[in-house]
């Protein structure tokens, strides 16, 4: 009954805000322009370094640092979208997408069926454990979120594992200060596709930034200066904490709430640890990005 009612709900113009041209506000792009196969990535410019490898180039929009471009991957309809850095982007990005896909922009109401996207966010990411290295790749299996985003949807329970994040808070001494974390799985299916032996299955913090609440102190002091090593010992049956990001909780936790396919795979550029970092990552991204469209499209 609940669902009835949401489906006949109108959606005002204050709340999904559609432009002139028919596209969604932030993004800009059209209901026809979405299609069911998309990489997310944080860098607009990597956009470009994933449409290289397309076979056939669709469209291109710009806004802000919503880059996208569509087109054909081995046959198949795939669409790159980068949504700069940051969870809150992640929310903005998910969120028009979803709706060009199940909102009618005419009525603005819920369409009767709902369409699911299949989502692969590849990013670089600091790993946590002394025995991933830089170059490696990571499947956020478990995406466990700082930012506190989806603490202000409802359900966020149904989708998140609340022992996972009872266990955390006890084990680091969580302050009260500090927003709830929450923690989703990916999709499985997904995972199963994208992920072969090349790819570390782990438990992912993302981080709701990139200094402070991933333990990097430049001028100023942390409130937990021991985060980091709470981080780096706690397990969860058996099994440690692999990396930061900054995306990947709120990603899938959104995904699962709105009905979607979604999962983040990073390569590795820095050793938190061992104080190492790489910046010339782009060769191993590149090899990520090809092997993720591969798969994607097979």
């Amino acid at each position: 009954m609940e669902t009835q009612k949401n489906n006949l709900r109108v959606i005002p113009p204050s709340e999904l805000i559609i432009n002139g041209d028919g596209s969604v506000f932030h993004i800009h792009l059209k209901p026809e322009q979405v299609y069911d196969n998309i990489i997310f990535v944080g860098d607009p410019g990597r956009v470009n370094m994933f449409a290289d490898m397309l076979d056939e180039r669709d469209y291109e929009v710009s806004s802000r640092e919503f880059h996208t471009i569509g087109g054909s991957y081995h046959g198949k309809k795939v669409m790159i979208i980068s949504h700069g850095i940051g969870p809150d982007n992640i929310e903005i990005v998910l969120t028009e997408l979803d709706a060009l896909v199940n909102v009618d922009f005419k009525t603005r109401q819920v369409k009767p069926e709902h369409r699911t996207l299949n989502i692969v966010r590849v990013g670089t990411s600091g790993s946590l454990q002394e025995d991933l290295h830089i170059g490696e790749y990571v499947i956020a299996e478990k995406g466990m979120g700082f930012d506190g985003i989806l603490n202000f949807y409802a359900d966020r329970d149904l989708v998140c594992d609340l022992d996972f994040e009872r266990l955390f808070c006890q084990h680091t001494g969580w302050l009260d200060s500090w927003a709830a974390p929450y923690t989703v799985d990916a999709d499985a299916d997904l995972v199963r596709k994208i992920g072969r032996d090349d790819m570390v299955r782990g438990y992912t913090i993302a981080a709701v930034g990139f200094y402070a609440p991933q333990g990097r102190m430049v001028r100023l002091k942390l409130a937990d200066p021991n985060l980091n090593e709470k981080i780096e010992s706690f397990r969860y049956k058996g099994r440690p904490i692999t990396n930061f990001e900054m995306e990947s909780a709120c990603l899938q936790g959104l995904s699962k709430l709105l009905g979607h396919r979604a999962m983040t795979v990073c390569c590795i550029i820095a050793e938190r640890r061992a104080n190492n970092a790489q910046t010339d990552y782009k060769p191993r991204v590149a090899q990520l990005a090809r092997t993720v469209l591969d798969r994607l499209c097979e």
